[in-house]
């Protein structure tokens, strides 16, 4: 496990994701130290409204991603529907229109693989509630890459098939209740 500073928090999430991050997220300050990127599963023909909702829950910023816009600490960006989020080497958002990765777009594997590029071992990624398989290769790629692995425990997840996907492909991953990731999130960020 790496000793390097974090830098950055990505989270993936489907099914349940909604109850799932506002336990994650709500705990964390406003002036929190550090981005979070988040890909829920959207439906991609319409207007989503999870960034609004989950910036009135929370006291952290929470925002969709747009192209070209640099990260910034205390913000929570939402991946838009119908495009796949990735972080770019110089600290800023893209955006992309490429083909979905199983069924997916905007896809955690596309964010968790692009941000593990661009932070190594300074990333943290969280897989949540899902029921799919999406985010279990980005994950083995953030562990590859030296960061740190986090995975809701199944049996407390509302769709259990994401996590145990994640499990499969990174068995050394830490497994937490969603208020163990919280507390874990707020240490990471050095606050007490």
């Amino acid at each position: 496990m790496s000793t390097r500073p974090i830098e950055a928090i990505v989270i993936g999430a489907s099914a349940g994701a909604l109850d799932a991050l506002t336990q994650v997220l709500t705990p964390l300050p406003a002036d929190y130290p550090l981005p979070l990127l988040a890909v829920v599963h959207l439906p991609a023909d319409k207007k989503s409204i999870l960034a609004e909702l989950l910036d009135m829950k929370c006291r952290l910023s929470v925002k969709e991603g747009e192209d070209k816009e640099p990260l910034a600490a205390g913000v929570v960006y939402v991946a838009p529907p119908d495009y796949h989020m990735l972080v770019e080497k110089d600290g800023t958002l893209s955006l992309s229109s490429e083909e979905p990765v199983l069924y997916s777009r905007p896809s955690i594997d596309v964010l968790f693989e692009s941000a593990a590029d661009a932070f190594g071992p300074g990333l943290v990624g969280v897989i949540l509630t899902g029921a799919n398989e999406d985010g279990a290769h980005g994950l083995a790629t953030i562990r590859e890459a030296g960061g740190r692995c986090i995975v809701q425990r199944p049996h407390n997840a509302y769709a259990s098939t994401m996590p145990l996907a994640a499990l499969q492909t990174c068995n050394d991953a830490r497994t937490m209740s969603l208020p163990e990731i919280a507390e874990f999130l707020k240490e990471a960020g050095g606050l007490p």
